[in-house]
């Protein structure tokens, strides 16, 4: 009997342990507000994506909401420590979980502001009941100008991206802009194609952005970036959709080119991006070609 006992003790303290190893694992970050210009701030830690806002004359824009109504809270609560101006608006980059599951946390009935795909896709996502309230109330296509005070905020979509709803936040003024996931610093870029994101279409919103005069970049996951950073980035994805075109031409298969750039198999929530150009590639192909047939069956 002593023996059962000693077990199930070293058991549970066994099970504690992994526990709150699980859980210390799992907590966020502390919030760091980072000034990036003047009166423009980035948000770092809490939960969810880098965040921004702008204190303006008369109230706050936000850019992004994080990922839970808890670490939204605690950064309108800092956001409180440097300006009695309220939020007013919130800017979403885009439509994924990280940055737009803390809606939550804010005022109601301030304005929310999306691509009109980004909210489509939010409107599919917000299950709960208390997120529906905060769907985008505002929406546009290609580009919309806000004017607070004497600054002018450029709000641009170029072309489907990380998703087909991504917009930049681009302060001529003050020569910054924030890309929500357009860019990752070290690593492969994202691409979403359950929400009709493109690689292709990255590249040409990319040398888009590269064409605005702006500065600083400040994006959801990494430090603030440099032009060089996005130069770099458009390289290595052209390099990339050049050779998985040769190797397609050449009869590679997906797994052949996926062994080519030493994907791994497995390990990715997401497809590569690597079998993102491949499946892209082979689908402009076969269009070409039915088009190709189209046309002679016309003559």
């Amino acid at each position: 009997m002593r023996t059962h006992h000693k077990f199930l003790l070293i058991l549970f303290v066994m099970i504690s342990f992994v526990l709150s190893l699980s859980f210390a694992q799992r907590e966020a970050p502390p919030l760091e507000i980072i000034k990036v210009k003047k009166n423009i701030y980035e948000v770092s830690g809490g939960s969810g994506a880098n965040t921004g806002f702008f204190i303006g004359e008369n109230q706050v824009l936000v850019i992004d909401a994080k990922m839970s109504k808890e670490s939204a809270k605690q950064m309108i609560e800092k956001i409180k420590k440097l300006t009695p101006n309220p939020v007013m608006t919130v800017v979403l980059t885009h439509s994924d979980g990280d940055h737009v599951n803390g809606l939550s946390g804010f005022p109601q009935g301030i304005s929310i502001i999306s691509h009109h795909n980004t909210r489509k896709h939010m409107d599919k996502a917000f299950e709960d009941q208390e997120l529906r309230k905060y769907l985008p109330n505002q929406t546009f296509h290609k580009e919309l100008n806000l004017h607070l005070g004497t600054e002018t905020i450029k709000l641009l979509h170029f072309t489907p991206a990380h998703t087909n709803g991504d917009i930049v936040v681009f302060f001529p003024k003050q020569k910054v802009v924030f890309l929500g996931d357009l860019i990752f610093l070290n690593r492969d870029p994202l691409i979403h194609k359950h929400k009709n994101g493109n690689s292709f279409g990255l590249v040409k919103t990319l040398k888009g952005i590269l064409d605005l005069d702006a500065e600083t970049f400040v994006h959801g996951h990494g430090g603030i970036a440099q032009r060089k950073d996005i130069l770099n980035m458009i390289t290595s994805l052209e390099q990339k959709q050049e050779k998985i075109k040769t190797l397609i031409q050449n009869g590679k298969s997906l797994d052949e080119v996926k062994k080519e750039f030493g994907v791994p198999e497995g390990q990715s929530r997401w497809p590569s991006i690597v079998e993102i150009i491949y499946k892209e590639i082979k689908e402009i192909d076969s269009t070409a070609l039915m088009l190709s047939a189209f046309h002679q069956i016309k003559l």
